[in-house]
């Protein structure tokens, strides 16, 4: 029996992602258990229901079908919305003669129902008779090259409208295994429809200003005879990360809880570091040392204690503290990550430190041979760093996210963070998630200062729960980041600075409950 679709953003999290090899082999092993063209009809029916509740009085429904599956999909949706009264218009992009079975026999039941089928690039005027609602089923799963021709003129023609769509699947133009943008024109959707299973390419990259809001219906189809290639990060992951510190007991003091070092704060850029260092206080931390990398800092929190580089190295406190290293850290970074490298028992490694190792072949190897003797560490490269550090460009790396992170994990033995929209958390041999939480409210100066640093405190926190391991490093890093996310969805697209990002991550913390 189907269940009924789930809109996944305001779920608790943790979904499972397949890519399109693994959807094909879904849909196959679902086909063989179903009666000819069940499968089908249920996604037809799925994306008429969908349509009805997005639109309830819509006086048109238009709805674009293109020459596979996808556009069957579509056929028998526009024939059960007919049916139900509405007035509905479809346009087919492809030759009739040439659709696969399923398609070919939903198309010919739509032709008997009385539903109006047309040829070429359809219009959608804004007017009282333009239609209330598209629906995009011109091509589905598989996507690989740009649109063209009377497809790409009728995609270009929808941009132009002001229409909500409910794109069927995959929004048209959309890759769904990266979340690439395959062309000039691309489907911008209002809410997509996944069917079966839930698409990588949905949740980062391009894709999130894609599909919209996504909701999924997996068809009533039995479990799944193909692993996950990766999972949607979640509240879930944000309460693991923080149970240490939430769950602590009466009797922990501050030394439970370990020690965080940040390392940054070059000259002209100290506010970096204390942004860094004031966040991994409030993410858990037990006590949090500041060492600026040029003029003293005046501190803002009285907890935080300033320290310079000769006092670290004197006292070898970096060998069981985590190290938080690289905010605003310039050229200076440099001259230290030899030894923080060496010598930090967790670390996180970010901005200048990361690009200081994109540009130092010996820094890449020593980072490498920590991984490999046990030392975990954590990278959270914005595009353009993680581009230098793969030695390719950010247009080539945005292309391929999710498995630039997961090269980036592999090479040098730690947990990535990919950051940007959809950022994409991976470890060494294991499947990566994607983080759907966040907006472009945290397109602000000192935002991934915020991020390291409360990941710094927040796993300095595990200590007594969690041993220093990338299992422990990966799973602290998807649910600060979930946190990072969800502190910016409530309230006005206006940006939220640093300083309150903060305050705003630690409201978001509590309200996980």
């Amino acid at each position: 029996m189907n269940r009924p679709p789930r809109q996944v953003l305001s779920s608790p999290g943790g979904w499972p992602l397949h890519d399109s090899a693994a959807t094909r082999e879904i849909e196959l092993a679902a086909s063989r258990e179903l009666p000819a063209h069940a499968l089908m009809q249920r996604a037809g029916a799925a994306v008429a229901r969908m349509a009805l509740a997005m639109a309830p009085h819509a006086g048109k429904v238009h709805v674009l079908c293109g020459p596979g599956n996808n556009g069957g999909d579509g056929l028998v949706a526009a024939r059960l919305l007919h049916l139900a009264g509405r007035a509905i218009s479809v346009t087919l992009l492809a030759d009739p003669q040439r659709l696969p079975p399923d398609a070919a026999q939903a198309h010919t039941a739509a032709c008997e129902a009385g539903v109006p089928i047309e040829r070429g690039v359809p219009r959608f005027d804004d007017c009282h008779d333009g239609p209330g609602l598209v629906i995009d089923a011109l091509l589905g799963l598989g996507q690989a090259r740009p649109i063209v021709g009377d497809m790409a003129n009728t995609v270009a023609a929808l941009a132009q409208s002001r229409v909500p769509v409910l794109a069927v699947d995959v929004p048209t133009g959309l890759c769904a295994d990266t979340g690439r943008a395959l062309g000039e024109h691309w489907v911008h959707a209002s809410v997509t429809l996944s069917l079966l299973t839930l698409k990588p390419g949905l949740f980062t990259g391009q894709g999130r200003d894609a599909a919209g809001e996504v909701w999924w219906d997996d068809l009533g189809a039995a479990a799944p005879p193909t692993a996950p290639v990766g999972r949607l990060a979640g509240a879930q992951d944000a309460r693991d990360a923080l149970a240490a510190r939430v769950g602590a007991a009466h009797r922990s003091h501050k030394g439970s809880f370990g020690d965080v070092w940040v390392i940054g704060g070059a000259p002209g850029m100290a506010g970096a570091a204390l942004l860094a260092a004031t966040a991994s206080l409030h993410a858990g931390a037990g006590r949090v040392f500041v060492c600026t990398l040029g003029e003293q800092a005046a501190l803002h929190a009285p907890e935080l204690m300033l320290r310079n580089w000769a006092e670290a190295r004197a006292t070898q406190a970096l060998d069981a503290a985590t190290v938080v290293c690289g905010c605003g850290g310039g050229d200076a970074v440099s001259a230290v990550l030899p030894e923080v490298i060496h010598q930090a028992a967790r670390l996180v490694l970010d901005a200048d430190a990361l690009n200081a190792v994109a540009g130092d072949a010996g820094l890449a190897k020593r980072l490498r041979s920590r991984g490999l003797r046990g030392q975990p560490t954590v990278l959270t490269p914005h595009p353009l760093e993680a581009a230098r550090l793969l030695g390719t460009t950010v247009s080539e790396l945005q292309g391929r996210r999710w498995q630039a992170a997961q090269d980036m994990a592999e090479r040098f033995h730690a947990v990535v963070v990919l950051k940007g929209s959809g950022s994409v958390i991976a470890a060494p041999g294991t499947r990566p998630l994607i983080n759907p939480s966040g907006n472009a409210r945290l397109a602000t100066p000192g935002s991934g200062d915020v991020l390291a640093g409360w990941l710094g405190g927040c796993w300095s926190s595990q200590l007594r729960e969690s041993p220093s391991s990338l299992e422990a490093a990966s799973m602290v890093a998807a649910g600060c980041v979930w946190l990072h996310g969800r502190a910016v969805e409530p309230g006005p697209g206006l940006p939220l600075p640093a300083s309150r990002l903060i305050d705003a991550m630690a409201q978001a913390a509590s309200a996980l409950g």
